[in-house]
Protein backbone atom coordinates (compact mmCIF):
# COMPACT_ATOMS: atom_id res chain seq x y z
CA UNK A 1 0.00 0.00 0.00
CA UNK A 2 1.19 3.52 -0.75
CA UNK A 3 1.46 6.20 1.93
CA UNK A 4 2.36 9.87 1.91
CA UNK A 5 4.64 11.08 4.68
CA UNK A 6 3.93 14.77 5.31
CA UNK A 7 6.81 16.36 7.18
CA UNK A 8 5.65 19.31 9.27
CA UNK A 9 7.04 21.71 11.84
CA UNK A 10 6.36 25.10 13.38
CA UNK A 11 8.00 27.51 10.94
CA UNK A 12 7.62 30.49 13.27
CA UNK A 13 9.24 28.89 16.30
CA UNK A 14 11.72 26.63 14.56
CA UNK A 15 15.03 25.67 16.07
CA UNK A 16 17.54 26.36 13.28
CA UNK A 17 20.19 24.01 14.68
CA UNK A 18 17.75 21.10 15.15
CA UNK A 19 16.42 21.64 11.63
CA UNK A 20 19.96 21.61 10.22
CA UNK A 21 20.68 18.29 11.96
CA UNK A 22 17.43 16.80 10.62
CA UNK A 23 18.13 18.03 7.09
CA UNK A 24 21.69 16.66 7.19
CA UNK A 25 20.38 13.21 8.13
CA UNK A 26 17.85 13.04 5.29
CA UNK A 27 20.40 11.73 2.78
CA UNK A 28 21.10 8.63 4.84
CA UNK A 29 17.39 7.96 5.33
CA UNK A 30 16.79 8.37 1.60
CA UNK A 31 19.57 5.92 0.73
CA UNK A 32 18.31 3.35 3.24
CA UNK A 33 14.68 3.56 2.08
CA UNK A 34 15.64 3.45 -1.61
CA UNK A 35 17.75 0.38 -0.82
CA UNK A 36 14.74 -1.28 0.83
CA UNK A 37 12.60 -0.42 -2.19
CA UNK A 38 10.22 1.60 0.01
CA UNK A 39 10.82 5.19 -1.14
CA UNK A 40 9.01 6.08 -4.37
CA UNK A 41 9.56 9.88 -4.38
CA UNK A 42 10.49 12.67 -2.00
CA UNK A 43 10.49 16.47 -2.28
CA UNK A 44 11.02 19.41 0.01
CA UNK A 45 8.78 22.46 -0.10
CA UNK A 46 9.61 26.13 0.11
CA UNK A 47 8.31 27.95 3.24
CA UNK A 48 4.57 28.42 3.66
CA UNK A 49 5.06 32.19 3.22
CA UNK A 50 5.80 31.43 -0.46
CA UNK A 51 2.49 29.59 -0.92
CA UNK A 52 -0.61 30.77 -2.75
CA UNK A 53 -4.00 29.30 -1.90
CA UNK A 54 -6.59 29.01 -4.68
CA UNK A 55 -10.33 28.88 -4.01
CA UNK A 56 -13.27 29.15 -6.41
CA UNK A 57 -16.48 30.56 -4.92
CA UNK A 58 -19.54 31.31 -7.03
CA UNK A 59 -17.38 31.05 -10.16
CA UNK A 60 -14.86 33.61 -8.89
CA UNK A 61 -11.21 32.60 -8.45
CA UNK A 62 -9.85 33.83 -5.12
CA UNK A 63 -6.08 33.87 -4.53
CA UNK A 64 -4.66 34.24 -1.04
CA UNK A 65 -1.00 34.57 -0.11
CA UNK A 66 0.19 31.93 2.30
CA UNK A 67 -0.90 28.46 3.33
CA UNK A 68 -4.46 27.13 3.21
CA UNK A 69 -4.78 26.81 6.99
CA UNK A 70 -4.12 29.19 9.87
CA UNK A 71 -1.91 26.92 11.93
CA UNK A 72 1.56 26.95 13.49
CA UNK A 73 2.64 23.70 11.87
CA UNK A 74 3.27 23.78 8.13
CA UNK A 75 4.14 21.02 5.66
CA UNK A 76 7.81 21.26 4.71
CA UNK A 77 8.09 18.23 2.48
CA UNK A 78 6.46 15.01 1.36
CA UNK A 79 7.62 11.49 0.62
CA UNK A 80 5.72 8.76 -1.19
CA UNK A 81 6.45 5.31 0.20
CA UNK A 82 5.13 1.83 -0.50
CA UNK A 83 4.86 -0.52 2.47
CA UNK A 84 3.13 -3.75 3.38
CA UNK A 85 0.96 -2.06 6.01
CA UNK A 86 0.59 0.91 8.38
CA UNK A 87 2.98 -0.64 10.90
CA UNK A 88 5.79 -0.67 8.35
CA UNK A 89 4.89 2.85 7.17
CA UNK A 90 5.06 4.11 10.78
CA UNK A 91 8.43 2.39 11.24
CA UNK A 92 9.75 4.09 8.08
CA UNK A 93 8.44 7.47 9.28
CA UNK A 94 9.97 7.01 12.73
CA UNK A 95 13.39 6.49 11.13
CA UNK A 96 13.15 9.79 9.21
CA UNK A 97 15.36 12.46 10.85
CA UNK A 98 12.48 14.96 10.66
CA UNK A 99 10.51 12.92 13.24
CA UNK A 100 12.98 14.07 15.91
CA UNK A 101 12.59 17.73 14.89
CA UNK A 102 8.95 18.15 13.88
CA UNK A 103 6.27 15.57 13.14
CA UNK A 104 5.35 13.29 10.28
CA UNK A 105 1.78 12.54 9.29
CA UNK A 106 1.42 9.14 7.63
CA UNK A 107 -1.58 9.06 5.30
CA UNK A 108 -2.73 6.22 3.02
CA UNK A 109 -3.06 7.06 -0.67
CA UNK A 110 -6.29 6.33 -2.54
CA UNK A 111 -5.51 3.78 -5.21
CA UNK A 112 -7.90 2.52 -7.88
Amino acid sequence: MKYILMLASDEAGKDESAEAVAMAGCGGWTEEMEGRGVLQASIGLRPADDATTVRVRDGEVLLTDGPFAETKDQIGGVSLIECADLAEAAEVAAKHPWAAFGQIEVRPVWEP
